[in-house]
């Protein structure tokens, strides 16, 4: 993380939920504060995370967001944690899946003030989804709320480019689940996720994730660096991808599809007056 940083609140259904910012890096929304919500009694909200964190589909879906974003990800820790998921057995928390896994997509945070466990935007707001699908909506809603007061309160970019990807994000990774075959090793199983990552990079950038960082080595990952409406049409365009997937259509026929949807949506909504205002802000702030 940078050394300088950034906590807000914003506020859901009584509850008071913290999310830390360091500027460049993506928002840190506080597991801790949603998991408030689902609290009637005496119970202390790590307890709630652990029971989040036995679950399979968990697993999995923290291990796929980290081999798409941390280099430094372990994959054979994350495969033996896989397999035990869903077992009564199996046992979870935070501080266990950073240290086993080394993994950068859940913070945990000690100390007086500001303690508690923190995941970025994509993996908090599938927690508040696990927690209720209508508090999912109204913690997203308020989340964005901050970002808009935020940019015009600092004069900072709102970090929206992560908003538009992480609405789609389950649904293709969902997908691509249920359609992969379930009898492939553990490595090529996380290789399908990554070529189908890679359809949509090539039908809306024109190259693999792999290609972008031969050519860019200092400048972090293709998405990061895209454009607002290239986000936005990714986003599109993984919701689309999961549909030809369940629909059996092949990875040439969908990337030919794709690419010429993207094609169409990109240069519809860089006419867009409001798009193009938002992208202007964009650039004065860079």
């Amino acid at each position: 993380m940078a050394s300088k940083e950034i906590q807000d609140t914003f506020h859901v259904q009584g509850l008071d939920i913290r999310v830390v910012s360091t500027g460049d890096d993506d928002d840190y929304i506080s597991l801790t504060d949603l998991a408030k919500y689902k609290i009637t009694e005496d119970i202390d909200p790590s307890i709630i995370i652990q029971n989040w964190m036995r679950n399979r589909n968990t697993i999995e879906l923290l291990g796929i967001w980290e081999q798409l974003h941390n280099p430094n990800f372990k994959p054979i820790e994350f495969d033996g944690f896989k397999k035990e998921a869903g077992l009564n057995s199996f046992a979870m928390s935070p501080t266990k899946w950073i240290q086993s896994t080394n993994a950068i997509g859940i913070r945990t945070k000690r100390g007086r003030y500001g303690s508690g466990t923190f995941a970025h935007v994509d993996i908090a707001l599938d927690f508040a989804t696990w927690i209720s699908p209508e508090f999912r909506l109204y913690v997203f809603q308020e989340y964005r709320h901050l970002k808009a007061d935020e940019a015009s309160r600092i004069n900072k970019q709102w970090q929206e480019k992560r908003l538009f990807a992480s609405m789609n994000y389950r649904i293709h990774t969902d997908a691509i689940k249920e359609t992969m075959n379930r009898s492939l090793p553990d490595r090529l199983q996380r290789l399908e996720y990554a070529h189908e990552g890679d359809v949509l990079n090539l039908a809306v950038f024109g190259m693999t994730a792999k290609e972008w960082r031969d050519k860019h080595p200092k400048e972090g990952n293709l998405r990061d660096n895209a454009t607002l409406v290239q986000n936005l049409v990714l986003s599109n365009l993984e919701s689309l991808n999961a549909v030809l997937l369940r629909d059996g259509m092949s990875r040439r026929e969908r990337l030919a599809k794709l690419t010429q949807i993207a094609q169409s949506q990109m240069q519809s909504l860089s006419m867009q007056p409001t798009m193009k205002q938002i992208e202007r802000k964009d650039s004065n702030n860079n």
